[in-house]
Formats: structure tokens, C-alpha cells, sequence
């Protein structure tokens, strides 16, 4: 890893900021709900639940510069879309209205601001400035929050494929961190339970 790896403390901190500027707040049980859907969306190469082939895009692209693609893998590698997807289909149309007002206030930006019908086909460092001037609002607050969630989740629910969230922040997932964790569980491992 690199030397920008966060401690543990600063990476909960930060998704803990995250989550309060959301409109979506989920359970722990609500989001491995969503990463086994999302895994099995994208183990069968499904469609979407319930965005459209272009709130896809223009999510994804989003998700893309929260976490963008340098040296390791970003959110587009992890399957970050497939979770949004399943979480918003999950009776959330109030919410999903929402990110929808704010992905047209975006793309009526992009078309002001850059002439172009589409935030996913902004350079790089427009999408930054777009998103730079919408930081306070629950869209991009929610989109953040979604994006963290499904990129930091459980890879055996489909959120963080190939572990590639834990490698971001240099967790190493050890058998030795599973139960039984010390000598007091010996005689249960032993009797092979």
C-alpha cells in the first residue's frame, strides 16, 4: 500500500460523516441485504432493479469520482452501482425521486457550465468542479454515503468485489479474526464445533 492509506479511526470518522448528510440511512441488515442482491446481479449479469440505463451512467460516473481509479481499484471495480441500485429498489421511490431532481440539476450544469447533455461525459476535473459546488446538497450527500457503503461492504454479499475496499484501507481479513478468537474457545474448536 501507499503511504494515503487512512487509520481505521479516520476512515470510520469519515463514513460516519457521510451517512449523516444521506436521506438514505441504512442498518447494517439493510445493506448485506443489498450486497447479496447486488452479488447476484452482477454474478448473472443482470439488468438494473430500477435505475435506468442512464442514472446508471451518470451514478456510476459519480461514484467514479468519489472513489476514482488511480493506483488501486475505485468504485467502479467494486460493483458500487449494483448496490445503489438494489438499495433504492427496495420501496425508496421518495428517495430515488430525490436523486433524480438532483442528477437533472447536474446535467442542467454540465449543460451550462460545459455544454454537454451528460455529467459522464465531462473530463475528470469537471466532474470535480460540478460535484465540488453540489458537496452540500442530500443528492450528492446521499450518493456519497451509497458509494462508501458499497465499496467498504462484505465481499461475500456482493458489495467490495475482490476485496478490493479492504485493500484501500489496508485491512487484512485473517481466518485468526473469526471465531473462536482465543484459548478460552479451545475445547469448542477441539470437540470440532
Amino acid at each position: 500500500m501507499t503511504n494515503t492509506q487512512l487509520t481505521r479511526r479516520a476512515f470510520l470518522s469519515s463514513a460516519s460523516s457521510a451517512a449523516k448528510s444521506s436521506i438514505i440511512v441504512l442498518s447494517l441488515p439493510a445493506i448485506l441485504v443489498s450486497c447479496e442482491r447486488s452479488k447476484q446481479a452482477i454474478l448473472n449479469n443482470e439488468e438494473f432493479s430500477l435505475l435506468t440505463e442512464e442514472e446508471a451512467q451518470e451514478f456510476n460516473a459519480i461514484a467514479a469520482r468519489i472513489i476514482p481509479t488511480d493506483e488501486t481499484p475505485g468504485a467502479t471495480e467494486a460493483g458500487v452501482i449494483y448496490f445503489i441500485d438494489n438499495v433504492l429498489s427496495d420501496n425508496r421511490e421518495e428517495e430515488h425521486e430525490t436523486l433524480r431532481l438532483g442528477l437533472r440539476e447536474l446535467q442542467i450544469a454540465a449543460a451550462l457550465n460545459f455544454n454537454a447533455s451528460y455529467f459522464h461525459e465531462l473530463e475528470p476535473e469537471q466532474q470535480d468542479q460540478l460535484l465540488t459546488e453540489a458537496e452540500d446538497t442530500p443528492f450528492f450527500g446521499t450518493i456519497r454515503f451509497l458509494t462508501i457503503a458499497g465499496m467498504f461492504s462484505l465481499p461475500e454479499y456482493g458489495g467490495n468485489r475482490d476485496k478490493i475496499g479492504y485493500e484501500l484501507i489496508g485491512f487484512e481479513d485473517r481466518h485468526a479474526w473469526q471465531p473462536p478468537y482465543g484459548s478460552y474457545d479451545a475445547d469448542y474448536a477441539e470437540r470440532g464445533e
